[in-house]
Formats: structure tokens, sequence, C-alpha cells
């Protein structure tokens, strides 16, 4: 899969290091930390950001804001017009340029190299979703990151975010599927319902390979949204994890469509399943060797299986409505602990805005000291009759509903892999290695 094939790529040319710009013979010289090294001259400045457009420019900011709190320095240009500015000032220790729209962006990037010192480390944004474009610009020009649009604050601070930092990015390895958990602050605010709608997005529309995992035993509401089978899997594998292998996930894991599957049980409200320690960690693994996406309707309960899954993941999505009691409890959610593959905090989704007698975005805001990453109206009528007819595309299927959820969707996701053609073969080989080098 193209997927694959980047992530190799950035396994082998790990992001924060310059190896692949230097000559074999040269050592790979570390990055400048949180903007502590600077360049060690004063008047040089340690970051710039050159880019085009608004959504751009808050997805840098708002994905870097942990890594820079004292803000970024941006200025709204395309590369041309940055080569201009950078002919009349300092060269940045960090620079980064937006070449979308470029004809010719290789070239280009020729160009400014030809105006900036040697030693810049220069991080582009382009809009070629393209494996042998990334590899020309990675391996051949010795840029240290390449993304492409449209950004999301998870993509901007996974890849971009240890450029800045100097520290290694999450090490989630190259293979296995992304783990999302979703979790509603409270009852009632929407969560599995929103959770099914990811999966499907995902499963159904994207093709990708889905499964969506209802961690409330008892209950099943994941499974009841989408239509689908229950099972004992889900209890055997939390009890007896020793169990947990490629065909047991075959066989629990129940189909929706032929890509999206439903892991879920509806256990005896009497009943209280054991649970095995280590057990999230072995039927995390286990799914991810075989989906592309798990979405994981995670109730935080304080018990040591969700517990356990919310460190495992790899973006956690906290879905609120605008109440009072609502920002309290996102407030106390917000505070646990980041887990290892996290790179940054929980995505907030504000559901229900709108609602009678509700907040308003500004006083929601304003209560959580941050900005909401989703908001979703308040669509009681279309949002209720998905839930009755079993398939959230009748809710999610045109007008705000869906474009909230594309938004959402692009937050949680890794990045896209490039999978199209570019330039003639051996173009990055001819090229010269501009950025990274020493005189």
């Amino acid at each position: 899969m193209p997927d694959d094939i980047i992530a190799a790529d950035r396994a082998a040319h790990p992001t924060g290091t310059a190896s692949a710009a230097l000559p074999a013979h040269a050592p790979a010289a570390p990055l400048p930390g949180p903007l502590n090294d600077a360049g060690r001259r004063g008047d040089r400045p340690a970051l710039l950001a050159f880019v085009q457009d608004a959504d751009t420019e808050s997805a840098l900011r708002e994905g870097l804001a942990e890594v820079l709190p004292q803000g970024l320095e941006v200025r709204r240009a395309g590369l041309r017009a940055a080569i201009t500015a950078l002919q009349k000032m300092p060269t940045p220790a960090i620079l980064i340029v937006d070449i979308a729209g470029e004809d010719q962006p290789l070239t280009a990037l020729d160009d400014l190299s030809q105006v900036v010192e040697p030693d810049v480390r220069v991080l582009v944004i382009g809009d070629r979703n393209d494996v042998n474009f990334y590899r020309q610009v990675i391996r051949g020009l010795g840029v240290v990151e390449y993304l492409y649009k449209p950004l999301g604050r998870d993509m901007v601070a996974r890849h971009f975010g240890p450029c800045l930092s100097g520290q290694p990015a999450p090490a989630d390895g190259v293979q296995g599927g992304r783990l999302v958990t979703v979790t509603g602050v409270r009852g009632g605010v929407g969560a599995s319902i929103i959770a099914a709608s990811l999966a499907w997005r995902f499963g159904v529309e994207a093709r990708r390979h889905t499964l969506l995992l209802d961690t409330d035993l008892h209950r099943g509401t994941c499974a009841l949204h989408l239509q689908a089978q229950t099972s004992a899997g889900l209890r055997t594998a939390i009890e007896k994890p020793q169990r947990i292998d490629a065909l047991f996930i075959e066989r629990a894991a129940q189909p929706v469509r032929e890509r999206l599957h439903v892991l879920a049980g509806e256990e005896k409200l009497t009943e209280e399943p054991a649970y095995a320690p280590g057990a999230a960690a072995r039927l995390a693994e286990a799914v991810r060797r075989r989906y592309n996406i798990i979405i994981a309707d995670l109730p935080y309960t304080g018990q040591a299986f969700a517990r356990d899954l919310l460190g495992l993941a790899h973006q956690r999505v906290l879905v609120m409505t605008p109440t009072l009691a609502a920002v309290r409890d996102t407030l106390r959610l917000l505070a646990i602990p980041a887990g290892p593959l996290q790179s940054r905090r929980a995505v907030v989704v504000l559901n229900r805005l709108g609602m009678q007698g509700g907040l308003n975005r500004q006083q929601v805001e304003e209560a959580l000291q941050l900005k909401v990453d989703v908001t979703i109206p308040d669509l009681p009528r279309q949002v209720g009759h998905a839930a009755t007819v079993g398939e959230p595309a009748h809710a999610f299927g045109r007008g705000a509903l869906r474009q909230s959820l594309l938004h959402l969707a692009q937050e949680v996701a890794f990045v896209r892999l490039l999978d199209a053609a570019d330039d003639t073969p051996g173009a990055a080989t001819r090229r010269r290695r501009w950025f990274g080098r020493r005189r």
C-alpha cells in the first residue's frame, strides 16, 4: 500500500535528523532544539513560516502550540514571494514554506536554496500527494519534512513538532493501524453516534479497512447504530487475552460492509466481566495488524480496561455539549496525561451547538481556555433518524453535518500516504541536495 511506503520512508529517514541531506562522510547535524539554538546569532530568526491560506496557518499555529508556547511568526506568501523576502533578510534557522500551486516546485525549491544559508532546515507544505515527489524533496533536496494539504493539527504536531523540539517523533511503528478513542465527557452527548459515523466514513466511504470497537460490553450501542451483530468475543478478549490471534479477531468482529467491521458485546447487566492485566494492549496489537483504522467508542469509567486503551490511542476525541457540566468534565478529561503515541492534546468536539438553553461557542472556549476543534450543529431530528435506521450516512450525508464529520476525520486520521507518480525516473538523483548541507 502507498501508506506503508511513506511510513517506511519516514522510519528510514526519521524526522529530526539530517542524514539524508548530508554527504555520506559527514555526521548528521542535530536540528535546533525548541528555539534555544536560534542559529546562535543575534541577527538570525529562529523560525519563520510562509503560508498561503488561513487554514494552513491555523493548523500550524494550533499543531505547534505545545512546542512553541510563545507563538509562531507566519507571513502570508507563496514560495516566490518568500524567496524575494529572504533575499533581504537573515536566513532563519528553521524555515517553513508553502509550495502549493507551483507548476515546477522542485525548480522553485532550487531557487530558494540560492538565497538561504546552507545549514537552514526547511519544512515544506505542498499540494502533491505523491510518493515520488515526497522522496525527491526529502532524499534529493534534503528537506527535513514534507506534508501536503489539507493539514490537520495532529499531522503538524506529529511530523513538524519534533523538527522544532529536537525530540524524536512518537514511535508508533511503520506497520499497523491507527487507534482513535471517542469519549463522551458525560452520558448523552452523542459520542456513540459520532464514533459510528466516523467508522462509516473510513470504512464505507473511504474504503479503509476499519473496525468499530464498542468498549461498553453491556450495551453494544455502536452495534445497534450500524445494525451489526454483537458477540462474546470482546468479553473473551479482555478475560483471556492469551486467546487473541488473527483468527480470533476474524471470528469476533462482525461485518457491516466489506471494509467495516464491529466488535461489540451485549453481556448481561447482572454480570461484570473480569479484566486480565495487559488485555487492552494485546487486543490493540491484534486489531492494528488487521485494520487501518480502529475507532473505539470508549466511555471513561475509570476502570483498568478504559484507562489502558486510552493510553494506547494515537488520538483521543472528547465529545461534549454546550453545557456547564460538560465543560467541567471536559477539563477533567483533558487533564489526563497523554499516552506515548499521542502527539497533541485530545480533539475536542462540541456537539449540538445551538441547542436550546446551551452556551454559545465563545462561552465554551472561554471556559475551556482553548479553541474547540470541531463543532456539530444541533439537528436532533436528522441525527435521531440516523440512529433509528442504523446508517449514519442518513445523518451525515450532506450539509453542515457532513462537513463537520469530514473535518473530524481529517483531524483524527493519520497522514494519508502519497500514491501517484511525479516527474521523471531518477530526477531526485540528478538534483543537488541543497538544504541542510554544511559549507
